[in-house]
């Protein structure tokens, strides 16, 4: 029996402006006339700055990467360039700095890696924001002590009296806070450590699980928005 072809996977390519040669969307520049590419897509701020799909990233490296690419699509460089030289140096030079600002956060990162991957990425959706039933207990006490507190600031308490029990409010929001920031790097080493054959189920394992604490991360950041709303009205009477 004769065995099945190995499927080829398709490059997806984009002609040059300036030859008319076809290149890979991936090349920042033409291998036939090496004149700067027209963006043509993207999506995929990885791949674009030359980087594994990964969420442990070298800072140093990203910024080098970035530097370097900054000379390549400098709109200077190109002044004297045809239009459509001059264009593409403008949007990839736009693009770049847009890639830049994502992955050099640890959380914008996990971000784009959900959108890139298919994955809605959560958003903070204010004090209307469904409670993520990790966070039940939290939000409940806290909820009952800022009740009192704003009882107490409106029958005259003492301020600094208020700002101590705004302090001892905030402390198991900030212990939350730390570890969700311990599980989402331990997610994110989990990630890395995936195999390329990993299978879709436990790519997306990981995704949900990442997706979920961002949630409850933007969530814990608005309480903590929400204690130092009420630390400033204390300072403003």
């Amino acid at each position: 029996m004769t065995p099945d072809p190995i499927p080829v996977r398709s490059v997806a390519t984009l002609e040059c402006r300036s030859c008319g040669a076809g290149a890979p969307v991936d090349e920042h520049f033409c291998p036939s006339c090496s004149r700067i590419l027209a963006l043509g897509r993207h999506g995929d701020y990885f791949t674009f700055m030359g980087v594994p799909r990964q969420l442990t990233l070298d800072a140093q490296d990203l910024e080098r990467r970035f530097r370097e690419l900054s000379r390549k699509f400098h709109p200077d460089y190109y002044y004297n360039a045809p239009p459509a030289e001059r264009l593409a140096s403008l949007e990839r030079s736009s693009y770049l700095n847009d890639a830049y600002r994502a992955l050099r956060n640890p959380v914008t990162r996990i971000e784009h890696l959900l959108a890139i991957e298919g994955m809605d990425a959560p958003k903070s959706e204010g004090a209307t924001a469904k409670v993520p039933p990790a966070l039940l207990e939290e939000v409940f006490a806290l909820n009952e002590e800022l009740d009192e507190i704003r009882e107490q600031r409106e029958s005259g308490a003492d301020a600094a009296t208020l700002r101590a029990r705004l302090d001892a409010a905030r402390k198991p929001i900030d212990a939350k806070r730390e570890q969700h920031e311990r599980q989402l790097q331990d997610l994110s080493s989990q990630w890395d450590a995936l195999p390329p054959d990993a299978s879709a189920d436990r790519k997306r394992q990981t995704l949900t699980a990442l997706r979920e604490r961002l949630l409850e991360r933007n969530y814990i950041n608005n309480l903590l928005a929400t204690i130092e709303r009420e630390m400033a009205s204390i300072s403003d009477r």
